[in-house]
């Protein structure tokens, strides 16, 4: 696999969280450092960017940042850059934004506790072949239930034949699951507000545009949230 068959180069990992789900592993270390299959939740995500040819990544830190920015400096692929929001931890949407002017249009963004086994086409890759910047605002990559480790909710997307995604109504069960790995355009983030804010905003206003886009996951996810999910995800990951 080889950086020209990317939509990107770089990506954006989302590390700045307080991690309260996984208390009480993170009372002393951020959610990112927390071991899992014998090295930090963070370094799976990193290690999966490196292998795809993926060459930057742009960290954001807040919670306990000097560790977590000491840990990734270390690294040496893929290349690390830091966003700093130890003044305000600015969640999803706002950390993006404040991180734009160090992102290629587009990049890949991802949650740090990200863990996953591909099937037969490595994620980043087949967000890359699907990707149409002249449809897309944003490209998800979503996972069936069937396919998701740990998970027990209700779902977050339902897809249309043409890959558009809408929200799962109230009082519904949605087919798909955000991954928390997508394929952003910068015009995502156009009037982006100040401050903190969520993601979510900016999908929504996707969602109405029919710019929001979902790609079904052909392999296997894990949902790492929980000191309750390290285990069994240990385990299927001995097993594959």
């Amino acid at each position: 696999m080889t950086v020209a068959k990317l939509a990107s180069d770089t990506a954006m990992i989302l590390a700045a969280g307080l991690g309260k789900r996984m208390r009480p592993l993170t009372a002393s270390q951020p959610k990112p450092l927390v071991r899992v299959a014998g090295k930090p939740l963070i370094d799976h995500a990193l290690d999966r960017l490196s292998e795809a040819g993926v060459r930057r990544a742009v960290v954001n830190v807040h919670y306990l940042a000097d560790s977590l920015e000491a840990h990734v400096r270390a690294r040496t692929a893929p290349e690390i850059s830091v966003s700093d929001e130890r003044a305000c931890l600015l969640e999803t949407g706002g950390g993006m934004a404040k991180a734009l002017p160090q992102l290629p249009d587009p990049f890949f963004a991802l949650n740090a506790d990200n863990m996953w086994l591909d099937g037969p086409k490595n994620a980043f890759h087949d967000l890359s072949r699907r990707w149409d910047p002249h449809l897309m605002d944003a490209l998800l990559l979503v996972v069936p239930h069937a396919r998701a480790a740990n998970f027990s909710g209700p779902g977050d997307f339902h897809m249309d034949p043409l890959g558009r995604i809408s929200r799962r109504r109230d009082g519904r069960m949605a087919p798909f699951i955000y991954t928390g790995i997508q394929l952003v355009s910068h015009r995502l983030l156009r009037d982006a507000p100040d401050g903190p804010f969520s993601t979510n905003i900016l999908w929504n206003r996707a969602i109405e545009e029919g710019r929001l886009y979902g790609l079904s996951f052909t392999g296997f996810w894990f949902e790492v949230g929980t000191p309750q999910a390290i285990r069994p995800t240990e385990e299927a990951l001995q097993s594959a």
